[in-house]
């Protein structure tokens, strides 16, 4: 999905014409991802390790996470770590391991989620709370130990919170999801005004129909109705997720805090 504008930049863009990566935009910087062994989390990382970055990537998904790191570089510039983002002794460790392998952490991606779709009647409490539990508490937990990290290492920070257009206008079958990622949102901008004067920015964004596996398994009617509903006309694609990351991760967006960012194809305006 990637071409090179030309052989003397370096500069990496999709065929649809956004930049993934910048060489040595991001050289120096740590940055660690959840959710990061595969789809958009996937995407991301390569973004910012293709534009200088040292990355650790957090999954629950072992077999996954050796193939991204391997894919990603190995050792020197990727290595995993399995964490479960709900857990905060977990996500403390992450970051540990992060330092230890790194010397500290510039940025920081909450990414982690998982599904659990039922119709509010069908739908049971589990579901509901592990929904919650991943998405919300696991952005919390991430924001809770990012931001302690950055304040003690005085260097700033940039913070990047994965919530989705169905927090804007809600899904059918997804009560537990819609509200999740709602919930992200008014605590991307509760945080980013507590820890603004240390200059950790902390943005967040909303993708909407993207090109996933996930979706690509989606019956074709459900497809051709969402499509119709976005103006560009058509998915939008992991990397041009990634790139909007990247611009928030890196000093091009040094002033920006508190802010959700929609990558929908001009979907809902």
């Amino acid at each position: 999905m990637t071409d090179t504008i030309a052989a003397n930049t370096g500069i990496t863009v999709t065929d649809t014409g956004g930049v993934t990566a910048v060489p040595g935009l991001l050289a120096g910087k740590v940055a660690v991802v959840t959710g990061g062994a595969q789809g958009l989390g996937l995407a991301m990382a390569r973004s910012l390790v293709d534009s200088g970055a040292k990355v650790v990537l957090a999954d629950t998904n072992e077999e996954s996470l050796q193939a991204a790191v391997v894919e990603l570089g190995g050792d020197g510039v990727a290595t995993g770590a399995v964490c479960n983002v709900s857990d905060l002794q977990a996500v403390e460790k992450l970051a540990e391991a992060a330092t230890t392998a790194f010397g500290g952490i510039d940025i920081w991606v909450n990414n982690a989620g998982i599904t659990r779709d039922a119709t509010i009647r069908k739908m049971t409490e589990q579901q509901f709370d592990d929904v919650i539990s991943v998405h919300l508490r696991g952005t919390w937990n991430g924001l809770k130990v990012a931001t302690a990290l950055m304040r003690e290492q005085d260097r700033g920070g940039s913070i990047i919170n994965v919530s989705s257009i169905s927090g804007k206008v809600g899904n059918p079958g997804q009560s537990n999801y819609s509200a999740a990622k709602a919930g992200i949102v008014g605590m991307t901008k509760a945080v980013a005004k507590e820890v603004a004067f240390k200059n950790i920015r902390i943005n967040a964004i909303q993708p909407g129909f993207i090109n996933t596996a996930m979706t690509a398994a989606m019956p074709q009617h459900a497809i051709d109705s969402k499509l119709a509903e976005i103006p560009l006309g058509r998915p939008g694609e992991p990397e041009e997720v990634a790139s909007v990351v990247l611009f928030l991760a890196s000093g091009l967006s040094s002033y920006p805090t508190g802010t959700v960012t929609e990558i929908s194809g001009g979907r809902n305006i």
